[in-house]
């Protein structure tokens, strides 16, 4: 696998390794051919953006251990989807996201502005 960079243009740090997450589940945002979903904002969740993906058929709060996910509480960073994290944006409920640990590929779906509006504090 090549060197992944992150929306700034820099190396991709991790995202969260406890819970581990990504599509691949090493911690990394990371994205590949298999990842239909673009799991590729690096994004710390809240209680609302949960309630929100939970109303939209995804709930990100119960454990699914068939899959290696342990379930979400806020606070968590996560990888999630870029059309959903979009989604939650345009809805008013889109989580924080850590720029350093967000893939580059999310950039076809938002401009770096709108995610460094959106941008952990002190964080790019």
């Amino acid at each position: 696998m090549t060197q992944s960079k992150n929306v700034l243009g820099e190396k991709l740090q991790v995202c969260c390794t406890s819970p581990m997450t990504g599509f691949y589940r090493n911690g990394s945002c990371e994205t590949g051919p298999q990842d239909f979903g673009s799991h590729v904002v690096c994004a710390q969740v809240t209680a609302e953006f949960l309630d929100y993906t939970r109303s939209k058929g995804n709930d990100l709060s119960t454990p699914v251990p068939g899959y290696n996910f342990p379930g979400l509480k806020p606070g968590d960073k996560w990888c999630l989807c870029a059309s959903r994290w979009k989604e939650a944006m345009e809805a008013g409920f889109a989580p924080p996201i850590d720029l350093s640990a967000t893939h580059e590929a999310t950039l076809k779906y938002l401009p770096l502005e709108i995610l460094q509006e959106h941008a952990i504090t002190g964080n790019g």
